[in-house]
């Protein structure tokens, strides 16, 4: 059996906003380069983040711990967490959970980054 692959790109805007783009699946063997992609807000501003799910294929529980938490570190140091671009399945799953309440979900990125 082969393990779920995560692949997790960054840039940071010149606004000082940090966009995560990820490609592939958010389960038990991936969370842990999820949390740290998180985690790691060197050059954004406030931990002000933008995570693009367009090429996430699934996220199970355990991306939803990740976002919870990252949440609320980021709201702790007066920042904030937005994703954009939710496949459908993803989508469901945070509103399932409530999650699409706690946090703001955007249909583009680029709403994601003007709002």
């Amino acid at each position: 059996m082969n393990a779920a692959r995560l692949v997790i790109s960054r840039h940071v805007t010149p606004e000082g906003v940090s966009v995560l783009g990820m490609v592939g699946e958010i389960d038990f063997n991936t969370v842990g380069e999820f949390r740290a992609a998180l985690a790691d807000r060197e050059g954004a501003e406030g931990h002000r983040t933008v995570v693009d799910f367009s090429r996430v294929t699934f996220m199970d529980s355990s991306g939803i711990n990740v976002l919870v938490a990252a949440n609320r570190d980021a709201a702790e140091g007066g920042g904030w967490i937005r994703l954009a671009c939710l496949p459908a399945g993803v989508h469901d799953v945070l509103h399932i959970v409530g999650l699409d309440e706690v946090l703001p979900l955007y249909p583009t990125l680029d709403l994601a980054l003007t709002s």
